[in-house]
């Protein structure tokens, strides 16, 4: 096992997701899609910030400032991604025939 994985306990995703369908699924779903963009909008600017350091010569490493671009660039793909689903998702509902 490699150090600072922790395996998945399924019971636990179980867990989860029956507590989010208690609530309302709209809300809940644009709750965490609000706290999504929020969260990926920090990495960007965290990557942003540490370029721009980088540039000035404030930062010296290198590494870290190439991890917090990816982990931002990684954000703002799963993010597109899940906006094209879900804009697919009304798309084909909206094909329906009523």
């Amino acid at each position: 096992m490699i150090n600072g994985v922790q395996p998945i306990n399924p019971n636990v995703i179980v867990n989860k997701a029956s507590s989010i369908q208690d609530k309302d699924n709209a809300s809940s779903f644009s709750n965490v899609f609000s706290e999504a963009i929020k969260n990926v909008e920090t990495e960007l600017k965290q990557a942003q910030d540490l370029s721009n350091q980088l540039v000035n010569g404030e930062v010296q490493d290198l590494h870290q400032v190439m991890i917090q671009m990816e982990k931002a660039n990684l954000g703002l793909q799963l993010t597109v991604q899940v906006r094209n689903k879900v804009v697919e998702a009304y798309q084909e509902i909206m094909r329906m025939q009523v």
